[in-house]
Parts: structure tokens; C-alpha cells; sequence
């Protein structure tokens, strides 16, 4: 269970930073930060917070409700980033990761900022101090929390785009590459919203 023993030994206020979307075929990856404003709470999360990719779709829609009764108590800020298929096709999956990160961290304005981020990879962004985490949302409450409202607010966007796009499953497979979806792409070819550069659909376009 995530808790805020990484955040309490800081002395700057923490983002804790997480994304979703850099595994699927087709749609964005989008970036969270949050910024808990109290750690005293801790408690409150015992029924909703952990790792987003393992929580029910009805489990995960409590624990965004949850999230956002927080921030309209003004207990955590959070901030949303995107980069779209056009520039994961243009920099590579974890360079418009990145990006995606880096325009989280500029809508928050908080310069003094320590910078919690969930993976192995380093953000080396202006001249704000961070710490990278493998598995980090398992183990800091700010790091969980983002990897939940990313995937709340990525989930609903490719159920969106799936009313305009109805061959693909993304209301369901949310772009990732599940069978009938890839099977779908060979049949009718890909769309604005697939990635280029990521296999099937690269092969499919140069063959």
C-alpha cells in the first residue's frame, strides 16, 4: 500500500508524477501530477488509493471521485499533460513521455517543486530537484494518485474517440494491441489516431 513516507522526508512540496499510454497502439499518452497539500490524511486512503492498472474500472472511478472531492476541499492540486500521436511519432514513445510531464510540471508554477516520478527514466527539467521511483505507485501516495486520474481521464478520452471510430474495441482495449483490434487494423487500415511508428501499423504502411 502506497503511503507518504517519501514525501514527509522532503522539505520542498512534492508532484508526484505518473503516465499512462505509452504501451498502446493508437490515442495519446497522458500525464498527471499531484501536489498533496496535507499528509495527514494518510487513513482516508485505505479503500481507494494503489496502482491504477490493477484496480477495477468501478474501483478506479471511486478512487478519481475520491481524488476530486480532495482537490474541491483543496487537500491536493492536480494537473493533467498530453502528447499526441503526432509527436510520439515524431520523438519516440519516452521522449513525448516526457513532454507530456514536462507541461504537467509548468501548470502547476510552483518552482521550489521536488518532482517524484514513477519509472527509471530522468525528466532534467529546468532546475527543479526529482527522484525517479520503479514502481513508484505502489509506493508514494502522490505517485498512485496521478496514476489514477491519468487513467480515469485516458480511459474516457478512447471511449470518445471510439463513438467516431467503432472497428477497433478502444472502448474497451483503451488502443492497447488486443487481438480483434489488431486484426482490425489489417483489415482497414489504420487512423489518424494510430501510432505510425509502432508495429503492426509501421510495417502496414511501408509494405
Amino acid at each position: 500500500m502506497p503511503d507518504f513516507s517519501i514525501e514527509t522526508k522532503l522539505e520542498h512540496p512534492v508532484i508526484g508524477l505518473d503516465e499512462v499510454g505509452r504501451g498502446p497502439l493508437a490515442g495519446p499518452v497522458i500525464s498527471c501530477g499531484c501536489y498533496f497539500k496535507s499528509y495527514k490524511i494518510q487513513n482516508e486512503f485505505k479503500d481507494y488509493i494503489g496502482d491504477s492498472k490493477k484496480l477495477s474500472e468501478k474501483k478506479r472511478e471511486a478512487s478519481f471521485k475520491f481524488l476530486q472531492s480532495l482537490k474541491s476541499d483543496d487537500v491536493i492540486e492536480y494537473n493533467l499533460g498530453i502528447a499526441n500521436v503526432n509527436e510520439i511519432d515524431q520523438l519516440n514513445i519516452l521522449e513525448a513521455t516526457k513532454l507530456s510531464m514536462r507541461r504537467v510540471v509548468d501548470k502547476f508554477n510552483m518552482e521550489n517543486a521536488y518532482l517524484l516520478i514513477d519509472g527509471n527514466f530522468s525528466l532534467s527539467y529546468k532546475s527543479y530537484k526529482e527522484q525517479s521511483i520503479v514502481r513508484g505507485d505502489d509506493k508514494s501516495l502522490s505517485i498512485a494518485a496521478a496514476s489514477i486520474i491519468a487513467k480515469v481521464h485516458r480511459d474516457r478520452l478512447m471511449k470518445k474517440l471510439s463513438l467516431k471510430f467503432q472497428n477497433f474495441g478502444w472502448e474497451k482495449n483503451a488502443g492497447y494491441g488486443t487481438k480483434m483490434h489488431i486484426e482490425n487494423i489489417y483489415r482497414l487500415g489504420p487512423t489518424i489516431h494510430h501510432r505510425k511508428t509502432f508495429e503492426p501499423i509501421k510495417s502496414l504502411i511501408h509494405s
